[in-house]
């Protein structure tokens, strides 16, 4: 916030400038009939106040002028200068067109993910999205933390994610999905009413530390709402009584180097896998992923499954293979016609 201010003060005072020596030189060429170099020179020389003498004599009115030119100029020289090298010194002209770049770089994201807040689940979420080769754009609203968004790389939008303009500025209406990592529930129920209010389609997963908070936000309209507490407990009950099981999902989820992934592909009308059934299909054999659960249009999940159920568009199948068998599975779900 306070970078914009200082941008737009900048541009008041060179506007400013531009129209005291605009009236400098014309006010001596039309008073003085001075030629356009000498109403230049003149009028420099009387804003800056270096004592350089007059380019030609002065009439009774121009002199006049002169002294309305200098009264008014010096305030405003001294206040242009000033105001210049503070900007110098404290590294606002590098923030303010660092920060012209990064606000044109986010207008151009499409379907890329904003995440309001950075703290260590923001943080590690903004990771797992980048890894994935996906934009991101963190809303935070913390001078220190910005630093650190900034110095990690991630395009960012300084301010409050509960408010209007500044989700629009990270570019929810062009945006795929919200994640709402604020540091209280409050927060992220009102971030998520105002995401959804300005993007009806957006999908939205916010955090709740209090489970009286989760149904608030699901009537906000979150899509999915994650209790941190909850899921490491649940996590950490897994990790003890089934390791095995919860080594092979950390693998399956998050290792990049492993030879197994589970991914979400999302059939499209007319494709090649529209209207067949699984066995028909035949996924397995020409693409070499299994297919573990698809869920409908209405979201309602099938698990494992049978032979005979029959893929239509806008199913979202959860597979697991490798990432060259996951991908020849995507090209089907989504390229009409070749078998």
């Amino acid at each position: 916030m306070r970078v914009a201010q200082t941008r737009v003060r900048l541009v008041l005072i060179l506007f400013l400038l531009a129209v005291l020596m605009s009236a400098g030189i014309i006010g001596y060429m039309v008073i003085e009939d001075w030629s356009l170099l000498d109403s230049i020179y003149m009028t420099v020389i009387s804003l800056t106040t270096v004592g350089y003498g007059e380019v030609h004599p002065l009439t009774p009115k121009g002199r006049v002028f002169t002294v309305f030119l200098l009264l008014t100029g010096l305030g405003l020289v001294s206040y242009s200068v000033s105001m210049l090298a503070q900007a110098a010194l404290e590294g606002h002209i590098k923030g303010i067109w660092g920060r012209k770049k990064m606000d044109k770089e986010i207008s151009k994201l499409r379907n890329h993910y904003i995440i309001c807040g950075y703290g260590r689940i923001g943080r590690t979420i903004a990771k797992a999205v980048q890894n994935r080769g996906l934009p991101v754009v963190i809303v935070e609203n913390d001078p220190e933390i910005q630093q650190e968004i900034e110095n990690d790389g991630y395009l960012y939008i300084p301010g409050d994610a509960t408010h209007d303009e500044i989700l629009k500025q990270a570019g929810v209406e062009r945006a795929r999905g919200v994640i709402c990592v604020l540091p209280n529930d409050p927060k992220n129920v009102y971030a998520t009413l105002t995401a959804r209010s300005l993007n009806p389609g957006l999908i939205i997963v916010a955090r709740a530390d209090d489970a009286n908070a989760e149904q608030k936000m699901v009537q906000a309209g979150a899509d999915r709402v994650i209790s941190p507490y909850e899921i490491g407990a649940k996590r950490m009950a897994l990790a003890i009584l089934q390791p095995t099981v919860t080594e092979f999902l950390d693998l399956a989820v998050h290792a990049t180097g492993f030879n197994l992934q589970i991914e979400q592909i999302e059939i499209k009308e007319g494709s090649y896998l529209d209207g067949l059934s699984l066995q028909q299909a035949s996924i397995r054999q020409k693409t070499g992923a299994s297919v573990l659960a698809v869920q409908r249009e209405d979201k309602e999940m099938v698990v494992s499954p049978p032979p005979d159920f029959v893929l239509r568009a806008r199913d979202i199948i959860v597979a697991l293979g490798s990432a060259k068998a996951l991908q020849s599975l995507k090209e089907y779900a989504t390229k009409p016609g070749s078998t």
